[in-house]
């Protein structure tokens, strides 16, 4: 069989990425490989399902865009594909006067990031919140919320596979080898059958090769 890209890894970044390909050009044939029997099952199936608002990051930085651009995708992804997810908000809280200009620091970040319903609380309105928190000042970022990232990948490997792509589980890279202008890729399959990739370098893309 023949492919014109290989993912390696099923988490949601492989996922996700793998998804993308195959969204903006059809044809291409796809196969994503994975060591362990299911999607997501480390980094993306271990976290605490945060879905970040990109309050932090500079104004106009490659960390600013990626996260909001995303953060937008995944809610717009959520409610085509009906997985629940709840912004539920939070409080960046100031907890000394001394923090004052570092959280007023993240406000204006906030602003020019475009994030809509900040606004500032004092400490009666924390508590008010969250009775376990204490601060002089705080920021409501309604935008934060929280979703089952294991939840959005088995969606990403399912709309991927519907649109023609391949995902093959219990399939683990096991090295890479160079043969003049190719490129080999074993694999070890769940009923240990090695596998070769070769991937031959065209134009627009990396063509790669099945052996069984």
């Amino acid at each position: 069989m023949k492919y014109d890209v290989i993912v390696v890894g099923a988490g949601i970044v492989g996922l996700a990425t793998a998804l993308q390909l195959k969204k903006m050009k059809p044809t291409l044939q796809v196969l994503v490989v994975e060591k362990e029997n299911k999607v997501a099952a480390h980094q993306t199936g271990n976290n605490s399902g945060v879905i970040h608002s990109g309050i932090y990051y500079k104004p106009g930085s490659l960390k600013a865009k990626n996260c909001i651009d995303g953060y937008h995708l995944l809610i717009d992804f959520c409610k085509e594909q009906n997985i629940p997810y709840d912004l539920c908000g939070k409080i960046i809280v100031a907890t000394s006067e001394s923090e004052l200009t570092a959280l007023d620091t993240i406000y204006q970040r906030g602003i020019e990031n475009k994030l809509e319903g900040l606004r500032y609380i004092n400490e009666k309105e924390i508590k008010a919140i969250e009775p376990h928190t204490a601060g002089v000042r705080g920021i409501v970022v309604p935008q934060t919320g929280i979703v089952d990232y294991k939840v959005v990948a088995q969606k990403y490997a399912e709309v991927f596979q519907h649109l023609g792509g391949e995902l093959k589980l219990n399939t683990k890279v096991i090295g890479v080898k160079s043969a003049m202008s190719l490129l080999q890729l074993p694999l070890m399959l769940a009923a240990l059958m090695p596998i070769l990739l070769l991937i031959v370098q065209a134009c627009i893309a990396i063509k790669l090769l099945l052996i069984p």
